[in-house]
C-alpha cells in the first residue's frame, strides 16, 4: 500500500511530468522528504517541481529556471528529437544578438558623426568652473566639399530623428504632471544649437530670423548665452549689437589690452601712433592738426620729465586751454588729429597696423568721464569701419561689444555714435555707408518696418546735429549759456517724437563745423565757403543712400543755404538727379535768403575783427547770397517743390549785453511757400517747447502732407 499510495500521490507530478524522461521517478517515504530514485537526474531542482512549487528565489538560477519553463511548454505535444530546444533558442539568441549589434554599431556611428561635426573645447570649462565659454572649432567654407549623396543620405536622416525625437518628446511630457512639464532645460539647448545653425545658414532671410529670434529670448540661463557669444561669426554678434531687445549677455568682454612698453604711458603711445601716420599728401586742415598735437604733446612729455608744465605752441590762440589739465588736453590734440586721418582709407589701416584700436580702447576705458574724448573716439572708430577690410579687426578688438552697450544709453550723443559705427559694420541689412558727421537718429537698430522716405535736419551756424534739434531751454539758459557747447541735452524731438509719429521714415540729422570768428576756428586754415561745404555734404548724403527714396528737407538759419547750394548742384550733376526727383518738400527755420546782421555785430573785438567766412557771406550785401537766391528761387518753381518757411519775431541775446534780430522777417521770406512769424528768438525757432506746441505740430502736418502718396504706398 505504501508504494501504491506513493504512486497516486505522485500522480499529479507524473502527468505535470509526462514529457520527462522515464528515469526520473520521484518515491515518497512516510516521516520523509520525497527522494528521487538513482539514476534520476536533475535531484535539487524536481523536488520543488514535484510539489507544484516556484522554485525559490535563493536556491536557483535565473538559467536554470529558464530550462525549467521550456521543458513544462514541451510536455503539451510530443516529445521532440534531442537538442530541437537548444536550436530554437540559439535561433533566437542568434537574431536578437545580430539586433543589438547592428543597432549599437549604427549608434556609435552617428555619435562619432556627431562628435566629429560639432567639438567642444571642455578646457576652458574646467578652466573657468562653470558653462560659461563653448568654443566650437571652424569648418570648411567650401561649399562644394562634403556634399556627395552620403552626405545627403546622412543629413536626411539626422532630420528625420530630430523630428523623431521632438515628437516623441511631447508625448511622453503630456502625462506628467504641470512641475514637470515646464521643465525645458533639453528644448533650451537645442534652441542654442538650432538657432546658431540658422544663423550661419546660406539664406539671408534665415540669418536674419536666426537672429531676431535670438534677440528675443531672455529666458535662458546666462551660460546659454555666452554660448552663443563664443559660437556665433561676426555678422550674428553685429546684428545682434543692432537689435534692440538683444540682451547684453551676448557680448563678452574685450579681449585683454596689451600692456604698456616700461616708461611709457598712452599719451605718449599716442603720440608715437599720430608720428607713424603718412605725413604727406595732407590737407592744411589735416597738417595743421598733426603739427599741433605732435608739439603740444612734445612740450607735455618735456614739462612732465622736467616737472613743469609750460604752454605755449602754435595751439596757444586756439587751445584755450589754461585750466584744464595738460595731459587731457594734450590727448584732445592727438585724437583730432587722428579723426582727420582717418578720413583717409590709407591712414585707417596704418592705425590698425599699429595698435591703433587697442590704443583707442584703452583711451576709451580711461575717459569715461570725458564724452568730449569718447565721441572724438568714436568717430574715429566709425570711419575705419567704412572700409570692409577692416570689420575682422574692429570685431575681434571687441568693439562690438562696448558699441552694443553704447547703445543703449540714454544720451543722444553716445547712442547715435555707436549706431554709427554698427551701421557701417552691418553689410547684412544696411547698403548705405555713414561718414563723417551723417548720423541716423531713427531707425537706429534693426527693424521690420520697412523705410518709405528720409527727413534730413541741416543746423546752422554754432549749431550741432543733436543740441540744434533739442526741446526748448529755459529763457535763464538761454541768456547764460547761448552758445556753450554743453555735454547734456534735452530730448532730441526728431528722435523722440517725429519717430513715434512717422516710424516708416528715416531720420538722419548732418553736423559740420562752423564758427562765428577765426578766432574760435577748429581748424584756422579751413576756410570753407557754402559752395565747399555743400559739395562735401553733398558727397556724404549721396553716399548714405540719400535720393534713394522721397526725401524732406529741414534746416536752420545757415542750413537753409546750404540745402538750397546742395539741390543746385545736384541739378547739375547726372549721377544726382535722383535727390532732384526724389525732394518732396523744404522746412526753413529762420533762413537768411537776403542776408543778415550778424556779420555787424560781435560778441567782442576779436569776433569784430575776424569774422568767419560763413559770416562774411552772410551779410547783405554778399553777391554769392543774391546769386543762390536768385537761382534757387527759379529752379524750385520749375520744379514745383512744396516749402514752408517759418521766421522768428523776438530778438536773440548774444553774450550778456547784446540782443540781436538775427534774420528779419523781410530776409526769412523765400518768394515761395507758406511764411509763418512764431514769437521766438532766432536759437529757439527750431526747438518746440513741447509735443503739441504749433511748431512741431505745422512741422508733423506739412511732413505728412508732402509724403502723403509715399507713406500709403
Amino acid at each position: 500500500m505504501v508504494g501504491g499510495a506513493s504512486r497516486r500521490e505522485a500522480g499529479p507530478e507524473r502527468a505535470e511530468g509526462a514529457g520527462s524522461r522515464a528515469a526520473s521517478r520521484w518515491v515518497e517515504v512516510p516521516g520523509r522528504e520525497p527522494r528521487k530514485e538513482e539514476g534520476s537526474p536533475d535531484n535539487g531542482v524536481r523536488r520543488a517541481v514535484g510539489h507544484g512549487l516556484s522554485p525559490p528565489a535563493g536556491r536557483m538560477s535565473l538559467a536554470a529556471y529558464c530550462v525549467i519553463c521550456c521543458r513544462r511548454i514541451g510536455t503539451s505535444t510530443s516529445p521532440p528529437k534531442s537538442g530541437t530546444h537548444w536550436r530554437e533558442i540559439r535561433n533566437i539568441i542568434k537574431f536578437t544578438g545580430s539586433l543589438i549589434l547592428g543597432g549599437s554599431l549604427f549608434l556609435t556611428y552617428e555619435v562619432l558623426a556627431l562628435k566629429k561635426a560639432v567639438t567642444l573645447d571642455t578646457q576652458v570649462v574646467e578652466r573657468e568652473k562653470m558653462k560659461s565659454y563653448i568654443y566650437v572649432h571652424t569648418v570648411s567654407l567650401d561649399k562644394g566639399e562634403n556634399h556627395g549623396i552620403a552626405w545627403q543620405a546622412r543629413k536626411e536622416l539626422h532630420k528625420a530623428v530630430r523630428k523623431v525625437l521632438a515628437t516623441s518628446a511631447k508625448i511622453l511630457r503630456n502625462p506628467f504632471a504641470d512641475p514637470f512639464s515646464t521643465v525645458d532645460i533639453e528644448d533650451h539647448e537645442c534652441a542654442v544649437w538650432l538657432l546658431l545653425r540658422k544663423s550661419k545658414s546660406d539664406d539671408k532671410t534665415t540669418r536674419l530670423e536666426a537672429v531676431r529670434e535670438m534677440s528675443e529670448t531672455h529666458h535662458w540661463h546666462d551660460y546659454q548665452y555666452r554660448i552663443i557669444a563664443q559660437a556665433c561669426d561676426p555678422k550674428t554678434l553685429i546684428g545682434l549689437a543692432r537689435s534692440e531687445e538683444s540682451d547684453l549677455r551676448f557680448f563678452l568682454l574685450p579681449p585683454p589690452l596689451p600692456s604698456l612698453k616700461e616708461d611709457s604711458s598712452t599719451e605718449e603711445e599716442l603720440r608715437q601712433l599720430l608720428a607713424s601716420l603718412p605725413q604727406t599728401e595732407l590737407d592744411e586742415c589735416i597738417q595743421y592738426f598733426t603739427s599741433l598735437a605732435l608739439s603740444e604733446s612734445s612740450q607735455s612729455l618735456a614739462a612732465q620729465k622736467g616737472g613743469l608744465w609750460c604752454f605755449g605752441g602754435n595751439g596757444l590762440p586756439y587751445a584755450e586751454s589754461f585750466g584744464e589739465v595738460p595731459s587731457a588736453t594734450v590727448e584732445m590734440f592727438c585724437l583730432e588729429a587722428i579723426v582727420k586721418h582717418s578720413e583717409i582709407s590709407t591712414h585707417c589701416d596704418k592705425i590698425e597696423a599699429n595698435g591703433g584700436l587697442q590704443l583707442l580702447q584703452r583711451l576709451y576705458r580711461l575717459h569715461k568721464d570725458c564724452p568730449k574724448v569718447q565721441r572724438n573716439i568714436m568717430r574715429v572708430i566709425g570711419n575705419m569701419a567704412l572700409n570692409e577690410h577692416l570689420h575682422s579687426s574692429i570685431v575681434r578688438s571687441g568693439w562690438v561689444s562696448i558699441m552694443a552697450e553704447a547703445m543703449k544709453s540714454p544720451h543722444i550723443m553716445e547712442s547715435s555714435h555707436a549706431a554709427r559705427i554698427l551701421a557701417n559694420l552691418d553689410r547684412e541689412t544696411v547698403q548705405e555707408k555713414y561718414q563723417d558727421g551723417v548720423y541716423v537718429l531713427h531707425p537706429q537698430y534693426r527693424t521690420s518696418q520697412p523705410i518709405k522716405a528720409d527727413v534730413l535736419f541741416i543746423h546752422g551756424l554754432m549749431g550741432a546735429a543733436f543740441k540744434t534739434w533739442r526741446q526748448q531751454d529755459s529763457e535763464q539758459a538761454v541768456i547764460e549759456k547761448p552758445m556753450e557747447d554743453e555735454d547734456r541735452y534735452t530730448t532730441c524731438w526728431p528722435k523722440t517724437w517725429l519717430a513715434k509719429d512717422c516710424p516708416a521714415l528715416r531720420i538722419i540729422s548732418v553736423e559740420y563745423d562752423t564758427s562765428l570768428s577765426d578766432w574760435r576756428a577748429r581748424c584756422p586754415m579751413e576756410r570753407k565757403s557754402i559752395a565747399f561745404r555743400s559739395n562735401e555734404l553733398l558727397r556724404k548724403l549721396r553716399a548714405a543712400g540719400v535720393g534713394d527714396r522721397p526725401v524732406v528737407w529741414i534746416s536752420h538759419s545757415m542750413g537753409g543755404l546750404l540745402v538750397k547750394k546742395m539741390l543746385l548742384e545736384a541739378s547739375m550733376k547726372p549721377e544726382m538727379s535722383t535727390v532732384i526727383n526724389n525732394t518732396r518738400g523744404i522746412i526753413f527755420y529762420s533762413v537768411p535768403h537776403h542776408g543778415s546782421r550778424l556779420a555787424e555785430y560781435s560778441v567782442n573785438i576779436r569776433y569784430l575783427l575776424f569774422p568767419s567766412l560763413e559770416v562774411k557771406e552772410l551779410s547783405k550785401d554778399s553777391p554769392a547770397l543774391k546769386t543762390l537766391q536768385d537761382d534757387f528761387l527759379e529752379f524750385a518753381k520749375d520744379k514745383n517743390f512744396q516749402v514752408l518757411n517759418f521766421v522768428e519775431t523776438l530778438p536773440t541775446y548774444i553774450g550778456s549785453m547784446i540782443k540781436l534780430h538775427v534774420v528779419p522777417v523781410e530776409s526769412a521770406d523765400l518768394g515761395i511757400g507758406d511764411l509763418i512769424p512764431v514769437d521766438v528768438n532766432h536759437l529757439n525757432i527750431c526747438k518746440p517747447k513741447k509735443k503739441d506746441a504749433f511748431l512741431y505740430q505745422r512741422t508733423l502736418q506739412f511732413i505728412r502732407e508732402a509724403l502723403a502718396k509715399d507713406l500709403e504706398n
